[in-house]
Formats: C-alpha cells, structure tokens, sequence
C-alpha cells in the first residue's frame, strides 16, 4: 500500500466528504457552500477542511475540465490530481505552491496541475490571503513568532508578497512585544539573576542575555527589540 492509500479513519471520512461535495457542485445539485456542510440535511456538521478562513466563495455552476464518470469510477489525470490536493488538504491548510509542488512530485502533468488547482481556487478551497491570515494568526499566537520568522515562512510556501504583507498587518508591535516577553519570562521562571556588579554577577548576567537575546532572534524578533525586552525582564528577575 503506498503512502497516499494509508488515511486514517478520521481523514478517509472527512476526504469522502469532500468528494461527494465536489460532486454535487460540479454538476450544479449544490453550492459552494455544501464544501462545508457536505450533509444539510443531518443533524451533526460535518468536519470542515483544516484551513478556519478558507471559505467556498464562488459559484461552480460553470462546465468542469475533468472528464464526466459513466458510473465508474473517474480514473482520469484530472481526478487523480484533484483526489491528491483534497487528501493534502483534509491534513492542514496548504498554500496553491505547496499543493502543486505534491502534484510535481506525482509527475503531474503541468496543464492539469493549472486545472485542478484554478479549479479549488474557484470554490474556495485554495486560498492563499486567507491561509497566509490564519498562519500568522496561529502562529504568532502558538509560537510567539514575530513579523521576520512568519515572513520567511509564508515565503518558504511560496505565497505571494501582498498575501504576506497583508497577514502581517494583523500583528501590532505591542502584540510582538508581549510574545516576545512571555518567551522569556516562560525560560526565566524559577531563575534568579544576581543584580550585583560584580564580575562574577555581570557574567551571570550577560550569559542569560546571550542565550535569551539569541532565542528571540531565532523566532523573527528584531535584535533590538530582543535585547531591549531581555534587560527588562531581567531586570524585574534580578534579586
């Protein structure tokens, strides 16, 4: 059994799901909204894809590229492709690049690979301002990542700049602050710092700023504001 065959219960349902309401909005029976409710008429919700902002936002009404199915099931280049993007979706949210680069590595052919992917962009479920949003969002709230670390990401993702400078806007420079300080706070908890100025205290001292100035530095926060927050708390921890 190859990798792609191996779903976990959980997201084999969830990748059915999603299927069947392609299936209905390629053939004009549902809109884009059943992407998120694939059954209206059942009392539960059914589990929608890993992207919160990633919303079904156009009409697929119009004549889709792939194939139609005459009861079989659809074995063409098309559905194949598409059946690899939803199964990467129903993981975690992906930006349009890293879903064509897992078609590339399918040998995907690159006229297809433009079909799927315009196609999902189309209903909704390929949407990189909404995926940059949320990676910044969780991100910076999980992680405490500031503006440099989220915006090597989103690029390593290949999402376009204007996504990126968009998603950043939602952080405030107080907000980065905040992240940075309870980082530090979190690896200064139980810690006391000689407050002396003494040699043996400064070298005390320069070492946890060392260390705590370079772990900031390692999740995107500027050197300056690192070390600006590192002698504050410092200073709060000094006994």
């Amino acid at each position: 059994m190859t990798a792609d065959a191996e779903e976990p219960v959980g997201q084999a349902s969830t990748l059915a799901q999603l299927r069947e309401a392609m299936t209905r909005i390629e053939s004009g029976e549902a809109g884009p909204s059943s992407l998120w409710d694939p059954e209206p008429s059942s009392s539960s919700a059914a589990p929608a894809p890993a992207a919160p902002e990633q919303t079904a936002a156009a009409s697929a009404e119009d004549s889709d590229p792939a194939p139609a199915s005459s009861g079989a099931e659809d074995d063409s280049p098309y559905a194949r492709a598409r059946a690899v993007v939803l199964r990467k979706l129903t993981g975690s949210a992906k930006s349009r690049h890293q879903l064509a680069e897992a078609l590339r590595e399918k040998e995907t052919e690159e006229p297809v690979i433009e079909q799927v992917l315009n196609r999902l962009t189309e209903v909704g479920l390929i949407d990189d301002a909404a995926f940059a949003r949320t990676w910044v969002r969780t991100r910076h709230e999980l992680k405490g990542l500031g503006r440099a670390a989220l915006r090597h990401e989103l690029r390593d993702r290949g999402v376009d700049e204007a996504h990126i400078v968009e998603a950043l806007e939602q952080i405030e420079p107080e907000d980065e602050d905040a992240a940075a300080r309870e980082m530090v706070e979190k690896k200064l908890r139980g810690v006391v710092v000689p407050a002396g100025s003494g040699a043996d205290e400064r070298r005390e001292r320069e070492k946890h700023t060392r260390r705590l100035v370079a772990m900031l530095g390692r999740r995107g926060h500027a050197p300056s504001t690192a070390f600006r927050i590192v002698q504050e708390v410092l200073d709060e921890h000094s006994a």
